[in-house]
C-alpha cells in the first residue's frame, strides 16, 4: 500500500478519536457529580440541590448527544479504513465492542431518558437510581472500549488460526481482565472524572466572577472540588500503575516517554527538558539541550525498584546481552521466518502435501509472537516519534500536578476564606477547564503515538492494517469529517454557553 494512503487513514482516525475524546471525558465525570448532587437532594430534601442537579444535567445532556455521533463514526472506520486489521483480530476486538453496544450503551441510553424527562413521572428513588445507572453505564461503556484498546497494546487470550488468518479468542477473561486493560481503564476514566470536576468548578467560578448565583456556585464548587481532589489523587496512583505496565509490556514506549537512549540502573525522570532534535540511536549527540532530572524516579515508576535497570532505545533496537534484551534485528529475522512458514503452509496445503504443511505450521507456531516484525524493514522502525511522545507525557504529568494543587486550594478557600475575593484562583479555575482536555488528549497521544509502528503490539504494523482503497477517498472523508466535527464542537460550545448564561434560575 502507498505510504500516503496509510498516513491519511491514520490522520482520519486520529481526527475522529481526538474529537470524540473532547466529548467523552465530560460525560464520564459529570455523570457521577450529577448523581452525587441528586443523592444530596434526596437525602436533604432541599430544593436548591434539585435545581443544581437539573442545571448540570442539562449541560451533561448537550455533551452526551454530540459524543454519541462521533463515537459511532469512529467504530465504522474500523471496517472502512482498517479492513485488514478488522479481519485479523475481529473475533477478539469485536467482542468487547459488541458488549459495550448491547449492554452498557443501551443501559446508559435507556436510563438517560428517565433521568432527563422523568422528574415528575417516577418516584424520587427510581429517578435517583436512573441517574446512578446512567453514570455506571457510561463508565461500563468506557470499560469495554478500553478493554479493546488494551488488547491492542498487550494482545493476550487468543490463538492464531492459520487457515482463516485470524486471531481467535481463547480466553475471554484474559482479554477482559488484562492488567494493561484494567490500568488503562482506571487511568482514562480518572481523567474524565477530573475533567468533570474542572468543568463544574470552572463554570461555578465564572458565576462568582460575575457576582451571580453565589450560593449555587459555592455549593456546586464545594461538591466538585471535593470530588476533584479525590479523583485527581486517584489519577496519580493509576498513572503510576499504568507506567508500570508500560515498562513491563511496552519498554520502547517508556523509553520514548522519557527520551531515554542509553539504558541505565537508578534511572531518573526528566522533570523538565528540551530534546535535541539531532539525537538518534546511531549517533553520540547529547539527548537534551537542557534537563532537570529527579534521581531514581524512572526506575521506581517503571519497576517499583529505585535501582532497577531501565532499557533505553539503543538497548531495545540493538539488544543487550547483559540484561537479556533481544535486538530488533533478531525479532525481525524471526518475524520473517514466521511469514515464510505461513506462505509455505498455504502452498503445501494447496498441493495436498499434509506432512510439509504440518511442518510449516509448527514453525509458524514457534515464531507467531514475532509475526508483525516480519513486515518491518530495519531495526529502527520500532522507534515511535520521540519528541511528540516525550512532550505529551510531560505536559500530561505537569497538568496533573496542577489539578491536585487547584482542587486543594479551592477547597481551602471555600472552607476557610471568602472565595469571592480570590480573583486569581477564580480565573485559574475558569482557564483550567481547557487544560483538563489538553491533559487528556496528551495522554492519548502518549498511548497511541508511543506504540507506533504497531496497530497490534508485535503482531501487526499500522501499514499492514489499513484498507487498500483510493487515497483520494480517505482525503475527501477526512475533510468532510473535519468540517462536521468542528461544526458540532462549535454548536456544542454555543449551546452550552447560552445555557450557562441563562443559569440555574432561568435568567431571573
Amino acid at each position: 500500500m502507498e505510504d500516503s494512503l496509510v498516513d491519511w487513514s491514520r490522520a482520519q482516525f486520529a481526527l475522529t478519536a481526538i474529537y470524540h475524546f473532547l466529548f467523552v471525558p465530560l460525560t464520564l465525570g459529570l455523570s457521577f457529580i450529577i448523581a452525587i448532587m441528586e443523592t444530596i437532594y434526596v437525602k436533604t430534601k432541599q430544593e436548591k440541590y434539585k435545581k443544581m442537579t437539573k442545571f448540570w444535567m442539562t449541560l451533561f445532556a448537550i455533551n452526551f448527544a454530540i459524543g454519541v455521533a462521533t463515537g459511532i463514526i469512529m467504530e465504522f472506520e474500523f471496517g472502512t479504513n482498517w479492513a485488514n486489521y478488522s479481519w485479523f483480530v475481529g473475533d477478539i476486538f469485536g467482542a468487547p465492542l459488541a458488549i459495550e453496544g448491547i449492554l452498557a450503551f443501551f443501559m446508559e441510553s435507556t436510563f438517560f431518558a428517565v433521568m432527563f424527562f422523568g422528574w415528575n413521572k417516577v418516584s424520587k428513588g427510581f429517578h435517583l437510581l436512573s441517574t446512578w445507572l446512567v453514570a455506571i453505564g457510561s463508565n461500563l461503556s468506557a470499560f469495554w472500549i478500553l478493554v479493546a484498546n488494551g488488547w491492542m497494546q498487550y494482545p493476550v487470550g487468543m490463538k492464531f488460526n492459520i487457515d482463516t488468518v485470524r486471531n481467535e479468542m481463547a480466553n475471554f477473561w484474559d482479554v477482559a481482565l488484562s492488567p494493561v486493560a484494567v490500568s488503562k481503564f482506571l487511568h482514562t476514566v480518572g481523567s474524565g472524572y477530573v475533567i468533570g470536576a474542572l468543568f463544574v468548578v470552572g463554570i461555578s467560578a465564572w458565576f462568582l466572577l460575575k457576582k451571580r448565583e453565589i450560593a449555587f456556585a459555592k455549593s456546586s464548587m464545594l461538591i466538585a472540588a471535593t470530588f476533584g481532589l479525590i479523583v485527581s489523587l486517584f489519577l496519580a496512583l493509576s498513572g503510576d500503575e499504568s507506567a508500570h505496565q508500560v515498562a513491563l509490556k511496552q519498554p520502547v514506549k517508556l523509553a520514548a516517554m522519557e527520551g531515554l537512549y542509553e539504558g541505565k540502573e537508578d534511572a531518573g525522570i526528566v522533570a523538565i527538558g528540551i530534546l535535541n532534535s539531532k539525537k538518534s540511536v546511531d549517533n553520540n549527540e547529547e539527548t537534551f539541550h537542557f534537563e532537570m532530572e529527579i534521581p531514581y524516579a524512572l526506575s521506581l515508576l517503571g519497576y517499583h525498584n529505585p535501582n532497577a535497570f531501565v532499557p533505553g532505545l539503543k538497548d531495545l533496537v540493538y539488544g543487550n546481552e547483559k540484561y537479556n534484551i533481544e535486538s530488533a534485528k533478531e525479532k525481525i529475522a524471526k518475524g520473517k521466518i514466521a511469514l515464510e512458514a505461513f506462505k509455505q503452509y498455504k502452498k503445501y496445503e494447496k498441493e495436498g502435501n499434509t506432512k510439509k504443511a504440518n511442518d510449516a505450521k509448527l514453525v509458524l507456531e514457534s515464531y507467531v509472537n514475532y509475526f508483525g516484525y516480519g513486515y518491518l524493514d530495519k531495526p529502527t522502525d520500532i522507534i515511535p516519534p520521540i519528541a511528540l511522545t516525550f512532550y505529551s507525557f510531560h505536559i500530561m504529568v505537569a497538568l496533573g500536578g496542577w489539578f491536585i494543587l487547584l482542587f486543594a486550594v479551592i477547597l481551602f478557600l471555600l472552607l476557610k476564606k471568602d472565595i469571592t475575593k480570590q480573583k486569581f484562583w477564580l480565573y485559574a479555575s475558569v482557564f483550567s477547564i481547557p487544560l483538563g482536555y489538553i491533559a487528556a488528549e496528551a495522554g492519548w497521544i502518549v498511548a497511541e503515538v508511543g506504540r507506533q509502528p504497531w496497530a497490534i503490539q508485535d503482531l501487526m504494523p499500522v501499514g499492514i492494517a489499513a484498507t487498500n482503497i483510493a487515497t483520494t477517498n480517505v482525503q475527501i472523508t477526512f475533510f468532510l469529517f473535519a468540517f462536521l466535527f468542528t461544526a458540532l464542537l462549535i454548536a456544542e460550545l454555543k449551546i452550552m454557553a447560552k445555557q450557562i448564561k441563562i443559569g440555574p434560575n432561568g435568567g431571573h
